[in-house]
Order: structure tokens, then sequence, then C-alpha cells
């Protein structure tokens, strides 16, 4: 069984400002509270191609498991590790990140895709931030009746979590709004 969400919010900011928050949401200090299940944010590589002007970023997320407290102890762990791929596409106005679990894989397997472009009604003033998340409990014989109540609450914090992030993307773009004096970045 897998449970997968679709999300979409407009940010009534430009796409360069909401980007550059996108970049900035894990590295704030006071944003530390408000995302305390990210716990460690690595850059692995970091790429441009100079013919078409395209960034890519590897990312490496340390972060508290999801899913409720009995799971981590049957698995062992409380922590997943993460990889995110971002792909910068400035010619067309397009991010997209792509984050995927690499521990945990034998239990649970989770991706999520995050894309930022221009709204179609306001291009240069408001973004618009679709996201897609599958969520996929692997059935252990113990477990196989609950893989679908645990795929829901997992799904259940992720959108908690999504909730607290555009909080954080919002209060980065009204700092970043209020440094550049109102000006589009």
């Amino acid at each position: 069984m897998v449970k997968a969400y679709t999300q979409e919010h407009i940010y009534k900011h430009p796409w360069e400002r909401v980007t550059s928050a996108s970049w900035r949401k894990f590295a704030d200090p006071e944003n530390k509270r408000t995302l305390s299940h990210i716990l460690e944010v690595d850059t692995l590589n970091r790429k441009l191609d100079p013919e078409s002007g395209k960034l890519y970023t590897t990312r490496a997320l340390t972060i508290h498991a999801p899913g409720p407290w009995f799971i981590r102890k049957i698995v062992g762990q409380d922590i997943c590790h993460c990889v995110e791929s971002t792909v910068v596409d400035a010619r067309s106005r397009s991010m997209q990140l792509t984050t995927r679990n690499v521990s945990l894989q034998r239990f649970i397997e989770v991706e999520e895709k995050i894309r930022y472009e221009p709204h179609p009604d306001n291009p240069t003033g408001w973004t618009v931030c679709k996201q897609e998340t599958s969520i996929r409990i692997k059935p252990l014989s113990t477990l196989a009746s609950m893989a679908e109540k645990v795929e829901q609450r997992c799904a259940e914090k992720f959108m908690q979590n999504s909730v607290k992030g555009r909080e954080v993307m919002e209060r980065i773009c009204k700092y970043l709004e209020a440094e550049s004096g109102g000006i589009a970045l």
C-alpha cells in the first residue's frame, strides 16, 4: 500500500525570493525550533552546467525518523538519512527538489517532490509551490495489518511538517523582502 498526497501553496513573493528562502530554510538558526525534526543538512555536491545554466545540488539530510514511537523501537532507529537532489533552472525560473530516504528502506520508502515556479496569473510577484509525497511501509509479517495505519500516521506527520516548512519559508521571504527594501531579488 502506498499513501500519497499532493499539496499546492501560493507564496505572494517573487520566484527569486522564494527560491532564496528555500536554500536558507534549514540554515537559519531562528527556524531550528520550528523545524526540530531536521537534525543536520550537509551539501554533498554542487555543480553549475555552463551550457544549460542549470544548478545541480545534492544534500544529505538527517531527520528524526517519521512514524509512531513504537515503530522506531521495532526498527531500532530514531533517525533517518535522506538525500535531496535539487535542480534550479534560472532561465525557465523553476526549482525542483526531490528527497528520498536512504536509510530504513527495509521498512519505509518516502519520496517528496517540491517544485517552485512563477504563478501564471502573477509571474513576477507570486510563486506556486507544488508538493507531492508518497509513503510506502514495507509489510513486515508482524506488522502487515498495521502498515496502512502507519502510512496514514506518517502522512499526517509529513503534512504537519509541510505547514511548518511553509511558515519558515514565509518568514524568510518577509525577511528577504525587508532586507532588499521591497525590491524583487
